[in-house]
């Protein structure tokens, strides 16, 4: 059980990293999808297994597809496993994913500088819309399926 529950905790934490990263050009003004570097994919995970193959746009946008479907089925694989818990371990589970995003968050934003720190805030910001208008609207989607029954 408490392998599983580490297992669970590695597994939920690795998404937030990625989500973490925002889109767009960086701070210096550079591609994160590696274009202005001759194709190689620089941004989706630093120096991986993708930047020295030499990749189309098109292969990039596939690949970034495979990967962002990846994360999404090992989002339901954790909440699968996450639903076998009881409520009690369910919520000690969240709770303690929480507490090391916010930490993980902190850490970067004590990296920046003050500049970049007011980018990163408004960042957070849109993404805890982006979040709070997706949690609206799978409350939604969840009332007009009762609704169909």
């Amino acid at each position: 059980m408490r392998k599983t529950l580490i297992a669970l905790m590695f597994a939920a934490a690795l998404p937030t990293v990625a989500m973490a990263m925002p889109e767009g050009p960086g701070p210096m003004g550079d591609h994160m999808d590696g274009s202005r570097y001759g194709g190689q994919m620089h941004g989706m995970h630093g120096k991986g297994p993708y930047s020295q193959l030499d990749l189309s746009r098109e292969q990039r946008e596939q690949i970034r597809k495979i990967m962002g479907e990846q994360m999404h089925e090992r989002r339901q694989l954790i909440d699968k496993y996450l639903e076998k818990l009881s409520p009690a371990d369910q919520k000690s589970l969240k709770d303690e994913m929480e507490a090391r995003h916010k930490k993980a968050e902190a850490d970067v934003r004590a990296v920046l500088k003050p500049d970049q720190q007011k980018q990163f805030d408004e960042i957070q910001k849109k993404q805890a819309e982006r979040r709070a208008e997706w949690a609206e609207f799978q409350a939604w989607k969840a009332q007009q399926a009762q609704k169909a029954q």
